[in-house]
């Protein structure tokens, strides 16, 4: 946890947000991360997105299901859906969502979203070409040599 909280410190001379994450693997780290959203204007770029992926390429897989992460501060939830699309075993975080509210990051809009149906999002949402769309889905359903995630 020292080391994410390092991270997230050494993020603000790196014009980054103050974020920092790693991911560890039998006591070894495998993956850090910093948030550097607004220095590479790439809004995923939060320090568990980052951290995630550099263990997976370091690790060569996409389930990190025998990896911890330690995060400076409560996942949002985009990054709370990569950690359960990564399969981490278990997560430890330092300050929590209302303290990053409490200094300008609020994420309480998207929790407030998630649960309501698409027509009734802030950000218009509707259906489109569906029954074209589920040609992939259908290929997919039959492929014999997929490697399921």
């Amino acid at each position: 946890m020292r080391e994410a909280i390092r991270l997230a410190e050494a993020s603000l001379r790196n014009r980054g947000g103050p974020f920092g994450c790693v991911v560890v693997r039998r006591g070894r780290v495998v993956g850090r991360g910093q948030n550097s959203v607004t220095a590479d204007n790439d809004p995923t770029a939060h320090a568990e997105m980052v951290a995630i992926r550099a263990a997976c390429q370091a690790l060569g897989t996409f389930q990190l299901n025998d990896c911890e992460l330690y995060t400076s501060c409560e996942p949002c939830p985009m990054c709370l859906g990569a950690i359960y699309w990564a399969r981490l075993g278990r997560v430890f975080y330092g300050s929590n969502r209302k303290d990053a509210a409490a200094i300008g990051f609020d994420d309480d809009l998207i929790y407030r979203e998630i649960p309501l149906p698409p027509e009734n999002r802030a950000i218009p949402m509707e259906p489109l070409l569906r029954e074209e769309a589920q040609g992939a889905f259908k290929a997919w359903a039959t492929k014999t040599d997929k490697i399921e995630y």
